[in-house]
């Protein structure tokens, strides 16, 4: 058996005298409460285990030669509240695999209940059967995570909202505007306009408007193939203002560099651009370093690799601290309502 992948295991810390102890006690008091992860964004996980003050829970995830999956949970979860962070980006499904096949490792250890924390929930935009002879992939994924044994979700801004129903299990959907929120009303961008880039996301932007005290605008955008959008025209006034393109997801970035284009071209003054997932696949790197975009802002559902690193138009910020208390909430069985906003 050949190892491909990084194990997550991780070298155990000294635990802290009771005298280093911060005063506010956190839920690492409760070795009942573990936390766990696949490949897809361990520095995510991490981030979570500090803010919640525990350490990660040890699992070996690796690979045989041929591909195949292989994951050993390498300490007792019997009778534990176990949650699994697991985004579901590229390569997706070979991290599908992994949470499946976490959950059902754990599952199998006598977890008590099983989490999955799903900061991007692959197969999303595949949520009805709007052609003849295709599938719901987003209702097929539900399907496999309560089969592997998940008692529970936890998921990040879905595509569509109404996916929390394809699952025969809890959903706690959280959004990441608060963080997207709080970075821009420190910008202070004078004149803001806040832009969908197509009438499925005026519901988010006018939310995300009314947070910022801005006016709102609508980009009339009709999708001529996969991945592909063609631009028609700026519903409102944007002619001298700062435009805030905001959407769910960036990923080839082909509609954003056209939206942001039909806004200059319609006489804003600058337009910046916000996205929960950066999923940032293809020609997106090059297209947004290309655009005249000031800035790309986006969270940490998804981790960037290769340019998306060093692309100076792209600033991510991260989420570990909406998640932590939406963790630490479901585990101390108290309201998460106040996450939702």
């Amino acid at each position: 058996m050949a190892t491909i992948a990084t194990a997550t295991e991780k070298p155990e810390k000294k635990q802290p005298t009771p005298r280093s102890e911060p005063k506010v006690q956190r839920a690492h008091k409760d070795e009942k409460f573990k936390i766990f992860c696949g490949t897809a964004n361990e520095a995510l996980t991490d981030e979570i285990c500090a803010f919640l003050g525990i350490e990660r829970g040890k699992a070996n995830v690796t690979r045989f030669s041929d591909g195949e999956v292989y994951i050993q949970v390498m300490e007792n979860v019997r009778g534990a509240d176990v949650f699994v962070v697991q985004p579901t980006c590229f390569p997706v499904d070979e991290h599908l695999m992994e949470l499946l096949l976490l959950v059902d490792a754990l599952k199998r250890a006598s977890a008590r209940r099983i989490t999955t924390v799903i900061p991007y929930y692959g197969y999303a935009r595949q949520d009805r059967k709007d052609k003849p002879r295709v599938p719901v992939s987003s209702k097929l994924v539900a399907d496999l995570l309560t089969t592997a044994g998940a008692h529970r979700a936890l998921v990040v801004d879905l595509h569509a909202p109404q996916i929390q129903g394809f699952f025969n299990i809890p959903v706690d959907h959280l959004f990441a505007s608060p963080v997207l929120v709080d970075h821009f009303k420190k910008m202070q961008l004078p004149n803001l306009t806040v832009v969908s880039p197509d009438a499925g996301g005026v519901e988010r932007a006018r939310f995300f408007a009314k947070k910022v005290d801005a006016a709102l605008a609508i980009v009339d955008k009709r999708r001529t193939d996969m991945n592909v959008a063609e631009v028609m025209h700026v519903i409102g006034d944007v002619r001298g203002r700062t435009c805030l393109v905001i959407d769910d997801i960036i990923d080839t970035a082909g509609t954003l560099v056209k939206t942001a284009e039909a806004l200059l071209g319609a006489g804003a003054a600058k337009v910046y651009a916000c996205a929960s997932h950066p999923v940032l696949s293809g020609p997106a790197i090059e297209r947004i370093a290309k655009s005249h975009l000031e800035e790309v802002v986006v969270t940490n559902t998804i981790p960037l690799t290769g340019a998306g690193k060093s692309e100076p138009k792209i600033k991510v910020l991260s989420i570990a601290g909406l998640l932590g208390r939406a963790i630490q909430s479901i585990h101390e069985e108290t309201s998460v309502s106040s996450l939702f906003a």
